[in-house]
């Protein structure tokens, strides 16, 4: 697949990269990643990013992305990256690309491009990007390397996650061949301030329990508005509260907004992503998310969980 992928971005003169909205690490280190490989290896094209704003990856180079005209999809290839359903692309205007392709590991759940490739045995997408320039033979640089580790890095949870393989730290060798420093990225990745510490102890002391021990923590739309902090940073940012308590298999983190109620599940061995679906979201098997539309229907949600186990 990553050579048909190949034939079709040298068709085009103009290459769009898209990926998810609200990025993470992964998002943005493949959408870096890929427009240094494309630029590094083919200097005649336009290679442009598209999306919302880095936020918490904002120390990553290339984070801020391009700004273009509609006009400028005519004709061109948009390739989106990282991304399981199209609600979720960040940017609509990939719909008025010439042709779309999608490289993606999230677990399949509909078609949104006109080539896919969609693979669950990657950690991360940037494995999957580093994978297409290792098997094309395209140079990797020390630029397009830094971007893709770090979202390697991230997806994995630093290598500890049990989508970690051999295949995994293969590609991060590749990828260690630039001279990536990774005290960069770790420092930049983990160094944190008093006020996000404080933060998470105040969630911490939020963690409740079922009667099964799936881990919840429930935010409201004014305790949300109480708190310094964006929407991302509550709901995707503090899941990770819970997730090294011990006897704790499933945790879930629900965030009332104004759309709706924001759900982030997490597991250490179970596969929760068709309760995600059930919900109308989706992800990984064991990282997914959703948005149901009150609080109601999150502890509906909370309860089938509480059931898995």
């Amino acid at each position: 697949m990553w050579k048909k992928i190949l034939e079709e971005i040298k068709k085009y003169d103009r290459v769009i990269i898209h990926r998810h909205t609200s990025p993470d690490g992964d998002a943005l280190g493949s959408q870096i990643g890929l427009k240094h490989i494309l630029k590094d290896n083919f200097p005649e094209k336009e290679v442009y990013t598209v999306g919302d704003g880095a936020k918490r990856y904002s120390f990553m180079d290339g984070s801020v992305m391009d700004e273009i005209p509609d006009e400028a999809y005519r004709g061109a290839l948009a390739v989106i990256l990282d991304c399981g359903a199209g609600s979720l692309i960040s940017d609509d205007r990939y719909k008025l690309a010439e042709k779309t392709v999608r490289m993606d590991h999230h677990i399949f759940c509909e078609k949104i491009a006109d080539i896919e490739w969609v693979d669950t045995s990657y950690e991360s997408c940037c494995g999957q990007v580093t994978e297409f320039a290792v098997q094309n033979g395209l140079r990797l640089s020390v630029e397009s390397a830094t971007a893709l580790y770090t979202g390697m890095v991230t997806d994995s949870g630093r290598f500890r996650y049990d989508s970690t393989n051999a295949n995994t730290f293969r590609l991060a060798s590749k990828l260690m061949e630039q001279k990536v420093d990774t005290g960069d990225i770790y420092s930049k990745l983990y160094a944190d301030d008093f006020e996000n510490v404080r933060l998470r102890a105040q969630f911490i002391l939020k963690i409740k329990f079922t009667d099964k021990k799936v881990a919840y923590i429930y935010t409201t739309k004014e305790e949300l508005a109480s708190y310094n902090a964006d929407t991302f940073t509550i709901s995707r940012g503090m899941v990770g509260t819970m997730s090294d308590l011990k006897g704790v298999d499933i945790w879930v983190n629900f965030t009332e907004t104004e759309q709706g109620v924001l759900v982030e599940i997490r597991s250490s061995k179970y596969t929760v992503q068709p309760i995600a679906v059930k919900y109308g979201g989706g992800g990984h098997a064991k990282a997914c998310g959703a948005c149901v539309k009150d609080k109601e229907t999150a502890m509906l949600l909370l309860e089938d969980l509480n059931q898995l186990l």
